[in-house]
Parts: C-alpha cells; structure tokens; sequence
C-alpha cells in the first residue's frame, strides 16, 4: 500500500452517488473471494479499506477505496475541492472539514481543439502568431482588448450564421427519419434568425444539471422568447446515460416543448450530440446557458469552451464558473449558496434566469449604437471579458502544468524515495504506521492555559500539554496549539495551527509540550491543542486520519 500511495494521485469527480460507485458485499463475495487471499489480506481487511457506512449497512466504496490508497487527491474545481472535504471528511474523523487532505486543480480545455478557426486566424493578428504558445499567460489576453469591436462581431456573426446552416442540416435529417412532409421541410429553411439572441446549452442530460429549468414557467418563458422586437431562441443537445430513465425523460420534455406551437423553431433540440455539434454550438451560439443544482457540478468545461469563442456564459455559480465569474464577462444565476429543499431552489434560480434574461442579458444584447456603427457596443464588451478572463486560466496547458509541479514531480519523487533499497522505507513506513494505530487508543492529552477572558493586541496566552503514550515516542508525534475565529463557540473559522514545542519527559512518563498564542487581530477566538502522527514519509499530517483533541 506505502509504495502505491507513495505515487499515485486520485481525481474525485461529480458529487453524486452515479459518480461514486458503491457495491454490495455479496457482490464482492462473489467476484473477489479469491482475491484477498492472493494480496496476504483477510476477508476482513479486503473489506474495510473499502468500507463505506449507509443506514442500511456498508458497501464497498470506489471512491473510498481510491482515497484510502493513493497518497493525494483533489477536487476539479475549488469548489468542487470543498465539497469533497466535506463530503468524505468521515474518512478522516476529528479533522476539520477545511483540512481534509483533498486539494484541487480546476479543469481546463484544450484550446487549440476548442478555438473556432475563424478565431484563431482573429488571435493571431491581435494576439501574435505563436499566442497559442502562451496560451496560460495573462498578460496575452488582455491584447484582447484591442482588437477592434467591428472586427469580433463580424467573426461572431460568422459563425454564427455557420451554426444555424449546420442545424438546419441537422433538423432535415431528423426530421426526415420521422416522415416529415414538405410542408414541414420547408419550413427548416427558415428557421432560427441570426439577428435574434441564440441562447445555446449542450451537455449531458444528468438530472443534477436541470435542463429543464429554464422551462419552470411557460407563461414567462413564452413572452420572453416571442417579444417581436427582441426574440430569443434556444438551442439543447446533449444525450443521457442508457440506464439514466430520468434523464432520458428530460430531453423527451425539451422535444415535446420544442414540437409545441409556442415554442415550433425558438426551442431546438439537436440529436447524436457529439464533439463535431459542440464545435459548432460553442462558436455559435450568443450566450452560453449552465445552470446545474449547486454544488453538484465538479467542474464543467463546455463553458469554458463557449467563453474562448466570446460567449458570455449565464450560469449557477458552482464548478469553474464560481471562480471565473467577475461580473463582467456573464451573468450568475441565484445566489453562493445551498438550498436543503430543491423544490424552493429550482424556483429561486428559475426566477433568477427569467429576471436576468429580462432585466440585463437581453437588453445588452439588443442595445445598438444607432449613431454610428450599428454596434453592441457594451454586448462585446462582455464578449471580449469572456476571452480575457477565462482563457488564460480554463486552459489544459495551465491544469498539466499545476499537476505537474503540485503532484506528478513531488510524488515521482516520493515514489522513488520508498522503493530504494528493495522497498526498505516503505516496509519501515508501514510497520511504524501500524505501531501506531495498534497504541493510538492508549495516548491521552491534557491541557493547561488560559480558559477564558479578554486579550489586548500583543499579549499573549501560555499553554502546555501532557501526552502520555504507550509504545509512542515524542519523534512520533506532532503536537499543535490550534486556534480560530468563533462567534458562538461552535463554529469556527480561518483556523490556524502552531507547532508546540516538546521540553521533556516527565517523572511519570508523560511528555511535557508548551506553546504560546499571541493574535494579531481583534475578534472573538477559541483555541485547543491537537495530537497528530508524524513521520518525515507521510503523504501529509493528516494522512492516517487519527488525531486526538483536548
């Protein structure tokens, strides 16, 4: 296990029990039961690294086996880092939520394969020609700014118009599989107008990610999208897992909405969504739709896609949109927060999509600089935010180049290190390990300090600690005088930790530690001391999950 985890990394996905399989022990029984035998295991030890707890009994966990033997793990969102904490800070009992060992790196898109070619030849006047080399630099994008407003529009509207001659292929196809007449045939000629707003969402029909949100309220949704004066229309591709019956019935809804007389060529569903559609979708469209229920979605990138081509994106602010959101480069759907009822949060965000639909997204688009030019001035602005903002960061080179510094290398080193000498430091790794999960229930904590009181800014409280342990040396431990902010004693926030000190042994046995808390600013703090494992070849202090409070 030492010399796997030492090098391996694990990459936890969507928070949802379809991204996290767990199996019966049955199942195990039958498939496994000459597996642990080979591995020098028990039935019992093959068993509960996988161990996960339900209110109806265990189950073999994926993912917690992933976590229990691999060395690191992240998140692909920094959001999406939080909820895994939380999500499996029972993994890791005693340990705060904040300090769960599951970091993050923010997925990013190839953008050479994602970058409308129409675009591309625009960045490479503006940009230079060799800007896809520097495609994680900053200081590249803001060159966005300069390139003139007539310029971008007019690529925009280029691809624009090549999306809506490709759905309209699409559509005949379709619909002449279905025995469509001319009548109706016809009719695809004319559909979708490219001077109207062209609202575009494409992803996978998971129930999570409310494709259907948008049509909450037909009534508001109607008069929205058949104002004559300033239309919208919508595209919706995507596919569902086989076996996903309710997403399955999600994009029956968007077809039979798109076939209804109020929405007949406002609402299009394309079929056999696949990379070729979602090239044309995300240099296509006008605005980039998201709204997934918060915080379910571990990343998402096809947003990521629409903004290197200048499409403002109006999403829920979860996966990568919570960080790439500035307020100027889209809109935000709802608030940063979680809803305990999805009844009340599909309504909220459902009236959040109409009013910013309303109120902001399709008056910019349809505001026009009737004096001159003809332009969306302030449209392209959101337009050339979109690229400036997201391009750099929401990029593969980017993402490879963090796990390569945060992860690869470290533990490419780390590997190396435990497999010298025929594996001698991981055989010693794991007989201290298990040295100390067979004394850890023995060791006791007590404390002296200050309990309570107020401090001046400069002052400072002394405080020791006791350890008594059987089998545990003072090298084996890191003792820590923990402290945060709190307002109600049980809450506690912006935690901070300190090495203390270890003096000496005591004439009974026990190990005398002493540190000092001195805080540099004002507020209402409270503090405690915490016992941890510690050796120099742990993945991290919180590694074997064991921890002791006083």
């Amino acid at each position: 296990r030492e010399v796997v985890a030492a090098s391996s990394l694990f990459t936890t996905h969507t928070p949802v029990p379809a991204g996290n399989d767990t199996f019966s022990y049955d199942l195990i029984d039958k498939y496994f039961n000459t597996y642990w035998g080979q591995l020098g295991l028990s039935r019992e030890q093959f068993l509960e690294v996988a161990r996960e707890d339900h209110g109806w009994g265990p189950t073999y966990g994926m993912t917690v086996l992933a976590l229990r033997l691999t060395g690191q793990h992240n998140g692909v969102s920094k959001l999406h880092g939080a909820v895994s904490r939380r999500m499996w800070q029972f993994l890791w009992p005693g340990v705060d939520p904040d300090e769960v060992p599951i970091d993050s790196i923010t997925n990013g898109i190839h953008t050479l394969s994602w970058v409308a070619p129409e675009m591309n030849a625009l960045f490479q006047r503006y940009l230079g020609p060799d800007w896809a080399e520097h495609v994680d630099e900053p200081d590249l994008w803001n060159r966005v700014l300069e390139i003139p407003d007539e310029e971008l529009w007019q690529v925009h509207l280029q691809r624009k118009r090549l999306l809506i001659d490709y759905v309209r292929r699409r559509l005949k196809q379709q619909h002449l599989r279905l025995g469509e007449g001319p009548l109706q045939m016809a009719e695809f000629e004319r559909m979708l107008d490219p001077h109207a707003l062209l609202i575009g969402f494409a992803r996978r029909f998971a129930t999570y990610k409310r494709a259907t949100l948008i049509f909450r309220n037909l009534e508001r949704l109607k008069r929205i999208m058949n104002n004559p004066e300033r239309p919208v229309q919508i595209i919706f591709a995507g596919k569902a897992h086989p076996a996903d019956e309710p997403g399955k019935a999600l994009i029956e809804q968007v077809y039979r909405i798109s076939r209804s007389d109020d929405f007949r060529g406002k609402v299009i569903f394309l079929e056999n969504y696949d990379i070729d559609m979602a090239r044309y979708l995300v240099a296509g469209t006008d605005l980039w739709l998201n709204n997934p229920i918060r915080p379910h979605e571990a990343s998402g990138t096809s947003g990521q896609k629409a903004a290197l081509n200048g499409q403002p994106n109006c999403s829920v602010l979860d996966g990568w949109w919570a960080e790439a959101y500035n307020g100027r480069n889209g809109w935000a759907i709802g608030e940063e927060r979680e809803y305990h009822n999805p009844d009340i949060q599909d309504e909220a965000d459902s009236l959040s999509l109409y009013d910013l639909l309303e109120r902001e997204i399709i008056p910019t688009y349809y505001e026009r600089d009737l004096a001159n030019s003809g332009l969306p001035h302030r449209w392209i602005s959101y337009m050339k935010e979109a690229i400036r903002s997201c391009a750099p960061h929401f990029s593969t080179r980017r993402m490879v180049k963090e796990y390569t510094t945060r992860f690869y290398v470290p533990q490419i080193q780390q590997g190396q290190r435990v497999e010298q000498n025929a594996y001698e430091l991981a055989r010693a790794l794991a007989q201290w390990k298990e040295r100390i999960q067979r004394h850890w229930d023995s060791l006791a904590l007590y404390v002296e300090g200050r309990r309570e009181g107020q401090l001046s800014l400069g002052e400072s409280v002394e405080v020791r600690a006791w350890v008594r342990a059987q089998e545990i040396t003072p090298d084996d431990l890191l003792v820590e005088l923990v402290y945060g902010e709190s307002s109600d004693g049980e809450q506690v926030s912006n935690q901070r930790a300190i090495p203390m000190q270890y003096r000496h042994q005591e004439q009974d046995g026990s190990y005398r530690y002493e540190g000092r808390l001195q805080p540099e600013e004002s507020g209402s703090l409270v503090y405690g001391v915490r016992v941890l494992p510690n050796h120099p070849l742990l993945a991290g202090k919180h590694d074997m999950g064991l921890v002791r409070w006083a």
